[in-house]
């Protein structure tokens, strides 16, 4: 909220921020909102002292309600301890939808996942259209959103036939799909290509080119994680609700501890960022990694992989837990012994392995913070949009999560994943009846050498005998 600026009257964009002016429609909107404002103002009753400035181009409505509300009820209130409640009331709204949409199951969080990836690739192609004055290229939002489909089509076709390979043998169509999958994708994307290379413009020959970069770039950025994300989802929900978690906490707790201790600078692309915060977020986020992971390790619908049930056509996420999620006795080191006073003690696994995700957490991911802010910086934007009052867009707030998400499938693929016995159980089942006796026969010769002697099944010897 800013009180130097005029009430009611909004200076241009263009000598305010330094950037290009919008076009006329976008002036026209915007005077329209400021005479809305006025309108509102004049109803309540308040003079122009009492209502607090807001940004009408900037600023979301709730946005402005929030202030106005503080600046009334709460007159005595510092600019800073306004901006302190309207950012912890809506954080306190958003962690709320956070649980409503992990006890909804893991198809509302793929669906918020999708929804959350379009939003972040229209915000940062909202951008770049604006910046380099995008308004007459031709076909530029039309082909931007047709990459992403091919994109998505790419990706979550590779996911359908990895996760969901009973469904898929079952349908025809859904055969045909995933058998030529990759033939199909790089057709679509060949069609955009070429659409592309139609649309050229002589006058606009290097901005298109500079708005194709920019799409891909934001492609790489945008979907690449989220299919990330959905991966990261199907290996247990836990996988994907700790590391968001911590995010989440390390940026709450890096805000508390800066707010009210912070005083020397972090780094220059965030004048607000300090010292005593980052430190302060850090242990904080490892403490709570710690106790998150003891609770939800405790249950198997957070555990377990999510898997797709043939039976029921339902995703499944019950199993026996894995070691990661047992209890087992650990040895305290001797010097930390005589400190806490115990010389064992019990936790689960994947405790351990929470600290590597918190510690990533808060010493790395807040650069992926830093990138989105020297971004911004370049194009001299404050946020990326205005979806959340007093958090900016949705990028805003889910530049970290993407550079975490990216973390934690690396460290799953290095650390924890082995070879799944269904999987090869499924790409042996596609294989010809000669090809899966030859891979039997090797197998029993395999075991056999080591000593183990097989159990042969008459169906076995039979087929053996056929061939």
């Amino acid at each position: 909220i800013s009180s130097s600026r005029k009430r009611c009257a909004l200076p241009p964009l263009s000598a305010s921020r330094k950037v290009p002016p919008r076009p006329q429609e976008a002036e026209d909107e915007g005077a329209e909102s400021t005479v809305s404002l006025c309108s509102t103002e004049r109803k309540l009753g308040v003079s122009r002292a009492q209502f607090p400035s807001c940004d009408v181009q900037r600023a979301e409505v709730l946005s402005c309600f929030l202030a106005f509300s503080f600046s009334n009820f709460f007159p005595s209130l510092w600019p800073r301890w306004k901006n302190w409640w309207v950012r912890g009331i809506l954080t306190l709204a958003m962690i709320t939808f956070f649980f409503i949409i992990i006890y909804l199951g893991p198809m509302v969080l793929m669906t918020i996942v999708m929804c959350v990836q379009i939003k972040c690739f229209h915000e940062i192609i909202t951008i770049g259209y604006n910046v380099y004055h995008s308004y007459d290229l031709p076909w530029f939002r039309t082909l931007s959103w047709y990459f992403l489909l091919c994109v998505n089509y790419f990706f979550y076709g590779e996911t359908v036939t990895d996760y969901f390979f009973t469904l898929v043998q079952r349908e025809e169509p859904l055969r045909i799909l995933s058998k030529y999958h990759r033939f199909i994708s790089f057709a679509l994307y060949l069609t955009g290509f070429c659409m592309f290379v139609l649309s050229l413009v002589k006058k606009h020959y290097r901005l298109q080119f500079y708005m194709f970069g920019w799409t891909h770039v934001t492609l790489l950025i945008v979907v690449t994680q989220s299919h990330l994300i959905i991966h990261n989802l199907f290996e247990g929900m836990i996988w994907f609700i700790v590391p968001i978690s911590c995010v989440i906490c390390n940026d709450i707790m890096a805000y508390m501890f800066g707010f009210f201790f912070g005083r020397t600078p972090l780094i220059k692309l965030s004048p607000k960022k300090t010292w005593e915060g980052f430190i302060g977020g850090f242990f904080a986020t490892v403490l709570f990694g710690l106790l998150l992971s003891y609770v939800m390790s405790g249950y198997r619908c957070f555990t377990c992989p999510v898997e797709f049930n043939n039976d029921t056509n339902s995703f499944t996420v019950d199993c026996e837990p894995s070691e990661l999620f047992q209890l087992q006795e650990y040895n305290i080191p001797l010097v930390l012994q005589s400190v806490v006073g115990w010389k064992t003690v019990r936790m689960y696994p994947f405790q351990i392995h929470s600290i590597a995700l918190s510690t990533f957490a808060s010493l790395i991911g807040p650069f992926g913070g830093f990138f989105a802010s020297g971004f911004k910086r370049a194009f001299k934007i404050k946020d990326f949009a205005n979806t959340i009052p007093g958090h900016g867009g949705i990028m805003d707030r889910f530049d970290c999560q993407y550079l975490m998400a990216t973390f934690v499938n690396v460290y799953i693929a290095s650390f924890i994943r082995g070879p799944n016995p269904s999987k090869l159980i499924q790409q042996f089942l596609t294989l010809r009846p000669d090809q899966q006796l030859h891979i039997f026969n090797t197998l029993k010769a395999h075991l056999v050498d080591k000593g183990i002697k097989p159990r042969l099944c008459l169906r076995a010897v039979s087929l053996q005998t056929a061939w």
